[in-house]
């Protein structure tokens, strides 16, 4: 059984919480799931690998997101904001999310690529 699970992401560069002089840049994400499926899923845990500029990896993996394990019923959306701070001005991030149905079976949503980027350096 296949449940379609729609994410969407933002990204925002915190110049404010940055400081280049010590490769220390700070981004906020904010993240979008959307259940179109005709079932409840309720999100367990996560898991990011998240890339700077020079290929070092950070990998993440914990319960819920920002404290919560939310509950979507069929087309519902849940958002929330989030961090990373990297030591290259840029990178790029990507995971997923484990999600329980209402029968107790579980499956992967996959969290798609996206690039952590200063205003100032994009194209």
């Amino acid at each position: 059984m296949n449940t379609p699970i729609h994410i969407t992401v933002q990204t925002s560069y915190i110049a404010a919480q940055s400081r280049p002089d010590i490769q220390r840049f700070v981004y906020s994400y904010t993240i979008t799931i959307t259940n179109h499926s005709d079932t409840n899923v309720q999100l367990i845990s996560r898991h990011w690998r998240i890339k700077d500029a020079n290929d070092n990896l950070q990998e993440v993996k914990g319960l819920g997101v920002v404290g919560e394990q939310p509950r979507l019923a069929p087309g519902a959306s849940y958002t929330y904001t989030s961090g990373a701070i990297l030591e290259t001005e840029t990178g790029m991030m990507e995971g997923s999310y484990q999600m329980r149905r209402d029968d107790g079976s579980t499956f992967d949503t996959p969290i798609p690529l996206f690039a952590l980027v200063p205003p100032h350096a994009m194209h």
